[in-house]
C-alpha cells in the first residue's frame, strides 16, 4: 500500500489527481468538482446516479470516477 493510500485525503484543500484513492471520508467538494471539470470537460456535473455509484464502493480512485462519468455522459 502506498503512502498516498494510507493517508486521509483532504477533500477540501489537498491535491486531487487520477490516482487519489476514494476513502470513507470522500466528499463532493469544490476541489473535487474542479478536478472532474478538468478531466471530463465543461459539461461535467454531479448527478444522483453518479453520486450513488461513487458511494457504492465500486470506484477506487478519482480516475475511476472521471472515466465512469465519461462512459455515461461523454
Amino acid at each position: 500500500m502506498s503512502k498516498e493510500q494510507t493517508m486521509t485525503v483532504d477533500w477540501h484543500a489537498g491535491p486531487i489527481s487520477r490516482t487519489t484513492p476514494l476513502d470513507k471520508h470522500y466528499r463532493n467538494t469544490q476541489k473535487v468538482r474542479q478536478f472532474l471539470l478538468s478531466e471530463c470537460g465543461a459539461a461535467f456535473k454531479f448527478d444522483r446516479g453518479l453520486m450513488l455509484w461513487i458511494k457504492s464502493g465500486t470506484p477506487s480512485t478519482m480516475g475511476d470516477v472521471a472515466d465512469e462519468w465519461l462512459r455515461r455522459y461523454g
